[in-house]
C-alpha cells in the first residue's frame, strides 16, 4: 500500500505483491532528454541542450558520439543555443525563474557574456549574420509590448533597425547578409513575412493575402532568390512551398494533406528537408536543390524536428523521440545513408521494453464527428483513466516520450489523450471549430470521451491538463460535473476575462483572436468562465501554478482554489515561487508529480 512520509507529507510508494510498478515516480521523472542540436563550424561536434543537471543547460558532443562536455552552469534554464557559422562563439537564450523574459548571452571560450543586459524585456534570437560578426533578434526593449527588430555586433550594442507594433520574429539573414527575413504573427493561425533592409529600415511585404493563413518555418534558398516555407494559404493543411522573391509566386512541393511543420535548407543548396505530421507521427521529406523529392534516410518511427544541416551538407542532425524513446539527437548521412544516435539520454534504469505505445482511436461526439485520441493502456481491463488534455488550444496530443504518462500506465491507470476540435494537425477547418462562441463545443468533446470510456468499461475517470488544458479541466468539471472523479489543473485559466486582462501585454491581441475580445465578447467570456460556475464542481481538484507565470498569471489558480474552498469543495493548491508557465525544474517536478499521483490514487483507485 502506501506509507506517509512524515518529513514531507508526500505519500511514498511501496511495492506490494507486484500490484504497483517497480519504479517510483521520481525514477520516471529522472529520465532525461537531449535536443536542439547546432553544428560547430568545423562540422566535428554538435551543441545541444539537456536537463541532466536538473535544469536545461548547454552541452557539446563529438559528431561520432562519446562523452559530452557541459558548457553552461546556471541555476536557470537555457532555452535555445546556436553556433556561429564561422567560429566557436555560441549565442544562447536564458530567462529567470520561468518569467520568459529571455536575455541573450554569448559563450566565448569558457566565459559567458550578457549581450542584451535588459532583464525587464523579452529577446527572441533570430540568427547570426553569414560572417558571424553580428546577430539579429526581436525584443520588447522599447515599451515592453511590441517586438521591434534589432541587429547587434557581438562586440557592440543593440541597434533597432525596424520599429513596429505587434509580435514579430527574425527568421534569419539572407545568404549575402544584406536583408533580414521577418515574420509577423497576427494570431496563432495568421501571419505574414517581410524582407527587411536593416540599413534603411524599409520592409517589403512578401505574403499579401485575404483571410487567415500561416507562413511557417521560412528559410532562404542558398542563392537568396527564393524562400522555402510551409503555408496553408488557400488550403486545409500546411504545404511545403517555394516563394519566388521577385514575382511572389508560390510553387507547392507537397499536396494538401497533412501539415508540413518544419523546413530547413542546406547552406550550399544541395538539399531541402521538411518534416510532415502524419496523424501525429513524423515523416521526413528530402528534396534536391531543384525541389525534386529524393529518397531520404530511414529514421526510426516517432516524432522529430530541430533540423540542422552540417556545414558541408553531408549530414542532417535532428531530435527524435517516441512513446518509448527519450528525446535524443540523431545524425543521418545524406541522402540515404547511416542514421546514428549521438546522445544517449538516461532512462533512469527503467527498461525500454516496459514503456507502452498508444493505440490511435476515434470516438463519436455530439455532432457525429469522430475525435482522434491516443490511448495508453495497461494490460488490465476496466482500470481508472486519466484524460490528459493538451494546451494551446492550437496544438496536438502526439505520441512523444512522456514520463508522467508512462508512470501512470505502469501504476495501473490508462491515459487517454484526445485531440478535441480546435486541435491542429487535422486541417484548418477542424482547428477553427472551437473559435470564440464555439468554445464549449470542445468541452462537449471531452464529455463524450468520458461517455466512450465508460461504454468501454472504465468507470473511474479523472481529467488533467496544463495551460489551456487547465481551462478545459475546469470547464469539464463545471459543465459536466457528474462525469469526473477528480481533476488536476496545471497553470490553467479559471476566468477568461481576468486572464486576458492580466496576461503578457504582447500576448493579449494574439489570444483575443482565438478566445474573443474583451471589448466585444466580455459577456460571453464571463458566461463560460469556470470561476463563475465553481459551485458545480463535485470532484476533488488539485491546482498547480508557478508564481512567475507571464502567460496565465498565478491569480487564475488562486481565485479558483479560493472559490472551491469557499463552496466546501475539496481542493489542493501547490504554488511554486521559482517557476513560470509549467514546471521546468526537477526539484519542483519531484515535489509536484508524486503529489498528483497520491491525489489521484486517493480518489480513483478502488482501495485508495
Amino acid at each position: 500500500m502506501y506509507a506517509l512520509c512524515p518529513a514531507t507529507g508526500v505519500l511514498e510508494e511501496e511495492v506490494v505483491a507486484g500490484k504497483f510498478p517497480e519504479y517510483s515516480f521520481s525514477r520516471y521523472l529522472k529520465t532525461r532528454s537531449s535536443y536542439g542540436a547546432s553544428w560547430a563550424p568545423d562540422g566535428r561536434s554538435l551543441s545541444f541542450l539537456t536537463e541532466v543537471t536538473g535544469v536545461p543547460q548547454l552541452w557539446e558532443v563529438g559528431v561520432e558520439g562519446g562523452w559530452p562536455e557541459q558548457r553552461t552552469f546556471f541555476e536557470e534554464r537555457v532555452v535555445r543555443a546556436e553556433y556561429s557559422p564561422v567560429d566557436g562563439h555560441i549565442v544562447f537564450e536564458m530567462d529567470a525563474g520561468g518569467n520568459e523574459r529571455m536575455q541573450l548571452f554569448v559563450l566565448e571560450g569558457g566565459e559567458e557574456r550578457d549581450l542584451t543586459r535588459m532583464p525587464q524585456a523579452i529577446h527572441n534570437f533570430g540568427g547570426f549574420s553569414p560572417d558571424g560578426s553580428c546577430i539579429a533578434y526581436t525584443a520588447t526593449r522599447r515599451n515592453g509590448t511590441d517586438f521591434d527588430v534589432y541587429v547587434q555586433r557581438l562586440d557592440g550594442e543593440p541597434e533597432m533597425v525596424w520599429e513596429v507594433s505587434g509580435y514579430h520574429g527574425v527568421a534569419g539573414f539572407s545568404p549575402d547578409g544584406g536583408v533580414l527575413l521577418v515574420s509577423r504573427h497576427h494570431s496563432n493561425v495568421d501571419g505574414d513575412l517581410y524582407l527587411l533592409d536593416p540599413g534603411d529600415g524599409k520592409a517589403r511585404l512578401l505574403t499579401p493575402h485575404e483571410g487567415e493563413a500561416r507562413f511557417v518555418s521560412p528559410v532562404f534558398s542558398a542563392d537568396g532568390r527564393s524562400i522555402y516555407l510551409a503555408t496553408d494559404l488557400g488550403a486545409e493543411f500546411l504545404r511545403l512551398a517555394r516563394l519566388d522573391l521577385e514575382t511572389l509566386d508560390l510553387e507547392y512541393l507537397t499536396p494538401d494533406e497533412w501539415d508540413v511543420e518544419e523546413v530547413e535548407v542546406a547552406r550550399d543548396g544541395r538539399y531541402v528537408a521538411a518534416v510532415r505530421n502524419v496523424g501525429g507521427y513524423s515523416e521526413l521529406l528530402l528534396f534536391d536543390g531543384e525541389g525534386e523529392r529524393m529518397k531520404g534516410p530511414a529514421l526510426p518511427g516517432g516524432i522529430f524536428g530541430g533540423l540542422a544541416f552540417s556545414p558541408g551538407s553531408g549530414h542532417l542532425a535532428l531530435t527524435l523521440t517516441g512513446p518509448d524513446r527519450t528525446p535524443d539527437v540523431w545524425v543521418a548521412e545524406l541522402p540515404d545513408g547511416e542514421v546514428r544516435r549521438v546522445t544517449r539520454s538516461s532512462l533512469a534504469g527503467i527498461p525500454r521494453g516496459s514503456f507502452v505505445r498508444p493505440r490511435l482511436v476515434r470516438y463519436p461526439t455530439f455532432d457525429g464527428r469522430e475525435i482522434p485520441a491516443f490511448f495508453y493502456e495497461p494490460k488490465e481491463d476496466g482500470v481508472p483513466v486519466v484524460v490528459n488534455v493538451h494546451g494551446g488550444p492550437e496544438s496536438q496530443a502526439r505520441p512523444a516520450f512522456a514520463p508522467v504518462t508512462q508512470y501512470f500506465v505502469h501504476r495501473g491507470y490508462a491515459v487517454f489523450a484526445p485531440n478535441v476540435r480546435g486541435s491542429t494537425g487535422y486541417g484548418k477547418s477542424y482547428t477553427r471549430l472551437d473559435d470564440v462562441e464555439r468554445r464549449m463545443d470542445s468541452v462537449a468533446d471531452l464529455a463524450h470521451a468520458a461517455y466512450w470510456l465508460r461504454e468501454n468499461g472504465h468507470e473511474r475517470i479523472a481529467v488533467m491538463g496544463g495551460s489551456y488544458g487547465g481551462f478545459m479541466v475546469l470547464a469539464a468539471l463545471t459543465e459536466y460535473p457528474e462525469l469526473w472523479d477528480a481533476g488536476v489543473d496545471i497553470v490553467g485559466i479559471a476566468n477568461l476575462v481576468t486572464f486576458l486582462e492580466n496576461t503578457g501585454s504582447y500576448r493579449r491581441a494574439l489570444r483575443e483572436r482565438e478566445y474573443g475580445s474583451l471589448e466585444r465578447d466580455r459577456d460571453f467570456l464571463e458566461s463560460i468562465s469556470p470561476i463563475h460556475k465553481a459551485g458545480r464542481i463535485r470532484a476533488p481538484l488539485m491546482v498547480i501554478h508557478g508564481r512567475n507565470d507571464p502567460r496565465v498569471p498565478v491569480g487564475e489558480a488562486e481565485q479558483i482554489a479560493a472559490r472551491v474552498k469557499e463552496n466546501g469543495g475539496v481542493v489542493e493548491c501547490l504554488l511554486y515561487e521559482d517557476e513560470g508557465h509549467g514546471l521546468a525544474k526537477l526539484k519542483n517536478r519531484l515535489d509536484a508529480y508524486p503529489r498528483i499521483a497520491s491525489f489521484l490514487d486517493r480518489y480513483l483507485m478502488a482501495d485508495g
